[in-house]
C-alpha cells in the first residue's frame, strides 16, 4: 500500500510541474540555510574532550577585588587568569592529580641547514602534567618528567608539521634544535592533534585561533631564560617592575591554569583548599575584600568565557527562522494544491475510502516533498559550507565539515519538516465531504 501512495504522489506531482518545483526550492534552500549555519554552530560548540571534560576544572581567584569589577559587564567574575605568584603557588601546593600553569610564547627557531631562515613559531610554556592530563597523542617520544620542571631542563615537544619542516618528518626524539639562540633537546614529537576550540587557554587564544602550536617547553625553563609572554596580560593597576621581571613581580594576569579532578571528592577538597590560599592571603594582609573564588569545569568554562562566537548563534537563529518561514509557505502551497482536488477526494471517499487512508496519502505526497527538497538541500549545503569563509573568520569557517551525519540530518530535517508542515493541509483534505463534492460535480 505504501509503494501505491508513493506513485500516486508522483503522479499527482508531475502534473503540477511549475508548483512541485516550488516547492522544492522553498525547502531546499530553507534547510540548506538552517544546515549551513548548524554546521558552524556544530564545529565550535562541540565539545573539545568529551571523554574527560567533566574532570578539567579551572580555577579564579579574586586577586583584584572590587577596583577589578569596575566593568557592568564583568558581574564580579575574578580574573580569569593567574599572576605569576598565585600560579606557582598552586603548582607548588600541587592539590589536583594533574594541573599546568602555562602561558603563550612565540620563540624562533633556526635551523641546522644553514640555507634556511629562522622559522617563528607559537606554542606554550606548560608543566609536565600538562600532557597527561589533556591525553595528549604522541608519534615519537614523549613529554619530559617532573624533573625536567625542577631542573629547568632544556628540552622540547614539538609538533608533527614542525618536525616535517626540521627533520622531513622522521623520529627527531633526542635531537638538537636552536630555540631562541639556545640548544633545546627534542623528547616528543605530537600526532595529530589540534583541538578546536583551544580549550586549555581560551584566554589567550579566545579558543579558536589560525596560529599553529608548534612547540611546548617546560614552564620553568622559559621563566629561567626570560622567554617573554605571548598572550594577553591584563593589569589593575601598573607594574612597579619594568620588563619580563617586572610583570612576574607584578598583579597582571596572564597565565592559565588547568587541573584535573577525578571525583566530587576531589573537587570538594580542591574548592576547599582555593578558599583557604585565599583567606591565607588575606591574613597576611594581601587582600581585604571578600571571598570571591570560582572554580568550573570544562564545559561551564567554555560557557562563561563565551566561546562560542555570538555571530554563529545569530546565523543560527536566523536561518532556522528562515526555514520555518519557508515551510509555512510550504504549508499554504499544499493546501492549495490538495483543496484543489476536492472532487477526486470526494470520489475516492465515496467508493469507500476511510480518511485515515486519505490522510496517508497526502501526508506521503508531503514526504516525497520534503525527500526532493532535501536531496536538493544536500547541494546547496555543500556550496554554503564551501562558502563560509566569505562570511566568517577563516579559523571558524575552517572547522565546518559536511560529514555522512550533516547529509543524513539534512534529508530527515528536510522530510520530517515538510511532513509536519503539511499535517494542516492534509487534515483539511480528509475532512472533505464526499456527498457534497458529487453534488457540486
Amino acid at each position: 500500500m505504501l509503494g501505491y501512495y508513493i506513485d500516486l504522489a508522483v503522479r499527482s506531482l508531475k502534473r503540477s510541474r511549475g508548483l512541485t518545483a516550488l516547492m522544492i526550492l522553498i525547502i531546499g534552500f530553507g534547510v540548506a540555510a538552517s544546515m549551513t549555519s548548524y554546521s558552524v554552530f556544530r564545529a565550535v560548540s562541540g565539545d573539545p574532550i568529551p571523554w574527560k571534560s567533566s574532570k578539567l576544572f579551572v580555577p579564579q581567584i579574586d586577586i583584584w577585588g572590587p577596583k577589578g569589577h569596575s566593568d557592568a559587564t564583568n558581574n564580579n567574575e575574578p580574573p580569569d587568569a593567574f599572576d605569576y605568584i598565585d600560579a606557582v603557588a598552586l603548582m607548588r601546593d600541587h592539590r589536583g592529580r594533574y594541573q599546568s600553569a602555562m602561558y603563550r610564547v612565540s620563540p624562533s627557531i633556526v635551523p641546522a641547514d644553514a640555507h634556511m631562515h629562522p622559522i617563528n613559531v607559537g606554542g606554550h610554556a606548560v608543566y609536565s602534567e600538562f600532557f597527561p592530563m589533556l591525553d595528549v597523542p604522541f608519534k615519537f617520544g614523549t613529554g619530559w618528567g617532573a624533573d625536567g620542571d625542577a631542573q629547568r631542563a632544556s628540552v622540547a615537544v614539538i609538533s608533527g608539521k614542525l618536525n616535517q619542516k626540521l627533520f622531513g618528518g622522521a623520529n627527531s626524539v633526542g635531537k638538537t634544535i636552536d630555540i631562541d639562540g639556545k640548544d633545546y633537546r627534542v623528547v616528543g614529537v605530537l600526532g595529530d592533534w589540534s583541538p578546536k576550540p583551544v580549550f586549555y587557554d581560551v584566554v589567550n587564544t579566545g579558543g579558536f585561533t589560525s596560529g599553529q602550536e608548534d612547540i611546548f617547553l617546560p614552564f620553568t625553563r622559559a621563566i629561567d631564560v626570560g622567554m617573554p609572554n605571548d598572550g594577553n596580560t591584563n593589569c589593575s593597576e601598573i607594574p612597579k617592575g619594568s620588563g619580563f621581571v617586572g610583570l612576574q613581580q607584578s598583579s597582571c594576569v596572564w597565565i592559565a591554569y588547568m587541573v584535573q579532578l577525578d571525583d566530587q571528592a576531589a573537587v570538594s577538597a580542591y574548592k576547599e583548599y582555593l578558599d583557604g590560599y585565599f583567606r591565607d592571603q588575606k591574613a597576611a594582609g594581601r587582600f581585604s575584600w571578600p571571598l570571591n573564588n570560582r572554580l568550573r569545569d570544562l564545559p561551564a568554562w567554555l560557557d562563561a568565557e563565551h566561546v562560542v562566537p555570538s555571530d554563529t548563534k545569530i546565523s543560527l537563529m536566523v536561518a532556522l527562522g528562515l526555514l520555518i518561514a519557508c515551510l509555512v509557505n510550504t504549508a499554504g502551497l499544499l493546501l492549495a494544491k490538495f483543496l484543489r482536488r476536492s472532487g477526486e477526494i470526494g470520489v475516492r471517499r465515496a467508493l469507500g475510502a476511510p480518511k485515515a487512508a486519505i490522510y496517508l496519502q497526502f501526508l506521503i505526497e508531503a514526504g516525497v516533498v520534503g525527500l526532493s527538497g532535501g536531496v536538493l538541500g544536500l547541494l546547496l549545503t555543500w556550496l554554503g559550507v564551501l562558502g563560509v569563509g566569505l562570511v566568517l573568520p577563516k579559523e571558524i569557517s575552517s572547522l565546518a565539515r559536511v560529514d555522512l551525519g550533516l547529509l543524513a540530518l539534512t534529508l530527515a530535517v528536510a522530510v520530517i519538516a515538510t511532513m509536519l508542515s503539511g499535517l494542516y493541509p492534509t487534515f483539511r483534505a480528509s475532512r472533505v465531504q464526499p456527498a457534497l463534492q458529487l453534488k457540486t460535480n
